[in-house]
């Protein structure tokens, strides 16, 4: 690669990089959007990597950071992870961090979208399953949390 072309590359990834983190197949597909030829952008990326400019660790935990907050749970994360280039990350190893559990973060999402009524008519019931169920959350935490709310279907 000659070094000019690399210079660019490499401003290029620093940009995207300075702007939030992203994972090394991240940045691979967007600068090979951009033309670049795909070994060059490897290699670079594979140095950035080795030089801590880029992590996919850290990137996996700001990524596991900020779906928790916009109220995802741990099968969609894990799965978008794996779709961004992570694998072998666990999400629950940042959920540790945060000081609470899935089942508390299902909770505050609960009533906050649904305030605390009981009594449900069964397709409600079905209707919020099902919303927790895509944003991720496993059959048994939602059981869990109509146990704990005491969420009844007529």
């Amino acid at each position: 690669m000659d070094s000019e072309l690399e210079k660019v590359i490499k401003e290029k990834c620093l940009k995207l990089l300075a702007l939030r983190e992203h994972s090394q197949r991240e940045l691979i597909n967007k600068l090979s959007v951009k033309g670049y030829p795909h070994k060059d952008i490897e290699n670079l990326v594979e140095q950035l990597a080795e030089e801590g400019w880029q992590d996919d660790r850290r990137y996996a935990e700001s990524y596991t950071r900020r779906r928790i907050l916009k109220g995802y749970g741990p099968i969609r994360i894990q799965y978008e992870l794996q779709q961004k280039g992570v694998d072998g990350f666990s999400v629950n190893s940042v959920m540790k961090e945060t000081g609470k559990n899935w089942s508390e973060i299902l909770k505050e999402i609960y009533l906050r979208k649904y305030g605390s009524d009981k009594l449900l008519t069964r397709q409600e019931w079905a209707k919020r399953s099902r919303f927790f169920q895509q944003r991720g959350f496993s059959s048994e935490m939602i059981m869990n949390l109509f146990k704990q709310l005491a969420i009844k279907f007529d």
